[in-house]
């Protein structure tokens, strides 16, 4: 094991395997986050661990005789869980162009590891049986530091893994038992986070579903059956719809807001709803209702008011975005179609949204409040955003703005440290507001720091019951926590509607 070429391939082996699980298994796929790959979990975390014993093995033992035969066995069945893992990975979820690269670089490379260790393990085979203590100097510290990275992962995917049952939403057909049955429901943005629990609920209930989408490829993960459609032009006059929901729109917390960043933003929405306009005028039965999303934003930054669907704006970017999107879904009231405008709030669930963006940091300890900590939260869990949009289109009277959020704001600090309760995780960090805002301008301002305590008022009065108002609750649940708390921690600020 002296030969600085062979080390070299395994340095980049664990380089890679490194991008692998960072970039694609924490950051873009979030296994642990997802109920459907406990079996690859399980894998990655057993895969792991024989990692761990080879890395160790290499830094600081020479084995011979039964100990390399063991050894070689060990790579044997690392081996077979690789091609396992590979299987179970195509059969459970749409790999991404660059994992799938990597995998194949990482297979490339591992190959002539093996070709090279091969020699090298039949030598020490066929001596004696012992286990020689080596000191290879940096290549072996490398290797330690290796094994004990892999160590880490191994526990977290299995922990995670078990703990994947316990992430599954139920039935999701249960969130729309307010309508009617086999409604024909239009949906834009289908294929987003909060689009594809809508479409998943309806499909399960047995409703009728035209999902448009920008890119037809993402549409492979939703329930079926399901129509899918690029291009509104491609609906016929003649065709009959029971409600559209509008949900389609450029990511607004997603990078920097340069102007052209800006304008996309703004003209996604208002573009597909001046289609969806357009889509009304020529059809020759018009839909009940358009339930149009918009966004607490709205209100701009307001401190400590409280806010319900009479308050005022307040100037930001974020108000223009959401009064055009607003703005263009009323053109539609023309067609006497009750039109509801959704002011959504913070959305919370772990497959997607900010929540998602934050398990990770927190789950390895990065809990953080954002600046003075002291900022109102408005937030409403997914479930129950896909309940409020089923109740809109069935509840006839209700119309114009409706503010989505639950009855209990929470201030950012509160929210931290609930996130860290629910994954048992200290949460005591802190970005200062300026560093944010240093990096991120106005999107930090706007999205990060910005103080809205927003009440539903519209809704309770309409009888709508929240199944998660409350932020330690709902977050236990949401989580897969263990154990469960009735009721936020002593001294957890919740700001309750008053109706």
């Amino acid at each position: 094991m002296t030969d600085p070429f062979l080390w070299t391939l395994i340095s980049v082996q664990i380089a890679m395997g490194l991008f692998d699980t960072l970039f694609h298994h924490e950051l873009t796929e979030r296994l642990a986050w997802r109920a459907s790959q406990k079996l690859e979990l399980r894998l990655h975390g057993i895969r792991n661990f024989f990692y761990g014993l080879i890395f160790l093995s290499f830094a600081w033992v020479e084995p011979h005789g039964l100990f390399a035969a063991a050894l070689a066995l060990v790579l044997v069945f690392e081996v077979m869980i690789t091609l396992w893992d590979f299987v179970e990975e195509d059969l459970s979820r749409k790999l991404p162009w660059t994992e799938r690269i990597n995998h194949t670089l990482l297979t490339l490379n591992y190959g002539a590891i093996l070709a090279l260790l091969a020699p090298i393990l039949w030598q020490w085979i066929q001596q004696p049986t012992s286990a020689s203590l080596v000191d290879y100097g940096w290549w072996s510290v490398m290797a330690s530091i290796a094994a004990f990275g892999v160590a880490v992962f191994a526990a977290r995917d299995l922990l995670a893994a078990a703990r994947s049952e316990r992430l599954s939403g139920g039935n999701p057909a249960e969130l729309v038992t307010a309508l009617p049955p086999h409604r024909h429901v239009l949906v834009t943005g289908g294929t987003g986070f909060v689009g594809s629990r809508l479409v998943d609920a309806l499909v399960s209930a047995g409703h009728y579903m035209t999902v448009l989408t920008r890119d037809a490829r993402k549409a492979d993960s939703l329930r079926h059956p399901v129509r899918v459609i690029t291009n509104l032009d491609q609906i016929r006059n003649h065709e009959r719809f029971d409600a559209l929901v509008n949900l389609a729109g450029d990511p607004i917390a997603n990078g920097l807001w340069t102007a052209k960043k800006r304008a996309r933003i703004i003209q996604s929405r208002v573009e597909t709803t001046a289609a969806l306009e357009a889509l009304v005028t020529r059809l020759e039965h018009k839909p009940d209702c358009l339930i149009s999303g918009s966004a607490i934003g709205w209100y701009g930054p307001r401190g400590d008011e409280v806010l319900t669907e009479q308050s005022d704006p307040a100037a930001a970017f974020t108000q223009e975005v959401c009064a055009r999107w607003e703005q263009a879904a009323a053109k539609i009231e023309r067609f006497s179609i009750r039109v509801v405008r959704l002011r959504m709030g913070l959305v919370l669930g772990v497959d997607g949204g900010m929540l998602a963006q934050l398990l990770a940091p927190f789950e390895f300890g990065g809990g953080t409040k954002l600046g003075s900590g002291r900022q109102w939260m408005s937030w409403i869990e997914r479930d129950d955003l896909i309940r409020i949009i089923a109740h809109a289109i069935a509840d006839d009277t209700l119309r114009g703005p409706v503010n989505a959020t639950t009855p209990c704001p929470v201030r950012n600090d509160t929210f931290t440290q609930a996130l860290g309760r629910a994954l048992k995780r200290p949460a005591i960090l802190r970005i200062p507001a300026w560093a944010l805002t240093w990096v991120l301008g106005d999107m930090a301002r706007e999205t990060m720091l910005v103080s809205q305590r927003v009440i539903p008022k519209k809704l309770t009065d309409h009888g709508f019951e929240f199944r998660h108002a409350e932020i330690g609750p709902m977050l236990q649940k949401i989580t897969g926590a263990k154990s469960k708390s009735s009721a936020d921690a002593p001294g957890a600020e919740t700001a309750v509607a008053k109706t």
